[in-house]
């Protein structure tokens, strides 16, 4: 047990060294916008995609591929379990989510069954302790390719560059606090990010932007998460949805990837707002949040240059700076 944790630690530390070495153990698989960010070329539309058009379907949802237990101390049936009892971030519960099972940019779609949020640590996180660990990696070697969606239970995350658009354009980057999280702590990311799962029965939460809404809520705002939510009564989300419909916010699909690391799945999406359109909405954005501290930036290349960054963030920050130049 004290290897394991050990190991953990060692994890934490080295995250952004250990995805480059993991990015090398798949030299066939494509990587998106000069980062370890794995993808296929179905993924990478050579336009943004308006989220709008995004077509998405809930299917009957396959069983879950045979995979070995991954490095799990005696006593645990599963590395979730090992996690949440001897090294549980602050945000850590294992609530349902849609599994990706398909995907296609260039065909605007996305085929999703139900999945659990412990099942993707199960598998990711337990294969980056495992490569941490320098041995074997059986877990890993089982997976192969991580790319094909139905070899693993790939959790989606949406991650979503915020772009202020007023003289200079800013976005907001949030380092990820690894007491507070479950994922790549000790890592940049853009934000508001988050695994896909629902607030609770209501229909509309199978919904890219309302699920968006409610991480920009959280994660800029600093408001407690919500269940159960009830959209068309929810201001903030109405002068959201009323600003994008009327063209003064611009949210476009740039791509998906997976983190060769953790096997994170992360459709990546950039979200533009005129400058006076967001400081009326956020106004004082928090400084910290549930998951990290919180910073506007200058939106350039610069900005994330020798930054320990996750892959998925870097990839979008590389990709919209050139898909949007002209937005």
């Amino acid at each position: 047990m004290d290897e394991w944790l050990r190991v953990r630690e060692h994890l934490r530390a080295n995250r952004y060294r250990l995805a480059a070495e993991a990015a090398s153990r798949y030299p066939d698989i494509p990587t998106l916008a000069g980062t370890p960010l794995l993808t296929r070329p179905e993924w990478v539309p050579g336009r943004p995609v308006p989220l709008a058009d995004l077509a998405i379907a809930l299917v009957p949802t396959p069983p879950a591929p045979t995979l070995p237990a991954g490095p799990v101390p005696a006593g645990y049936p599963r590395y979730s379990a090992a996690m949440a009892a001897l090294d549980a971030p602050a945000v850590f519960e294992n609530r349902p989510t849609y599994r990706l099972l398909s995907a296609s940019l260039l065909d605007r779609r996305l085929e999703f069954g139900h999945g659990t949020y412990f099942t993707g640590i199960d598998v990711g996180e337990a294969a980056a302790h495992e490569l941490a660990a320098g041995g074997p990696t059986p877990l890993r070697d089982a997976v192969g390719d991580p790319t094909v969606l139905r070899g693993r239970p790939a959790n989606l995350a949406i991650s979503a560059l915020t772009i202020r658009a007023g003289a200079r354009r800013t976005f907001f980057l949030h380092w990820r606090d690894p007491a507070k999280v479950g994922h790549a702590g000790g890592l940049y990311q853009v934000l508001p990010v988050g695994v896909f799962q629902a607030s609770g029965p209501s229909p509309e939460d199978f919904s890219l932007w309302n699920f968006m809404l409610r991480e920009y809520a959280e994660e800029l705002l600093g408001e407690p998460e919500r269940t159960a939510v009830d959209y068309a009564s929810w201001p903030f989300a109405a002068r959201m949805s009323a600003a994008l419909r009327d063209g003064l916010i611009r949210a476009h699909c740039l791509g998906l990837g997976v983190d060769p690391l953790t096997f994170a799945t992360d459709l990546l999406v950039s979200v533009v707002i005129d400058a006076p359109v967001f400081d009326d909405l956020f106004g004082t954005v928090v400084a910290v949040n549930e998951e990290g501290s919180v910073s506007e930036q200058p939106f350039t290349a610069e900005t994330i240059e020798n930054l320990p960054m996750q892959a998925a963030g870097a990839a979008l920050v590389h990709r919209a700076l050139h898909l949007l130049a002209e937005d």
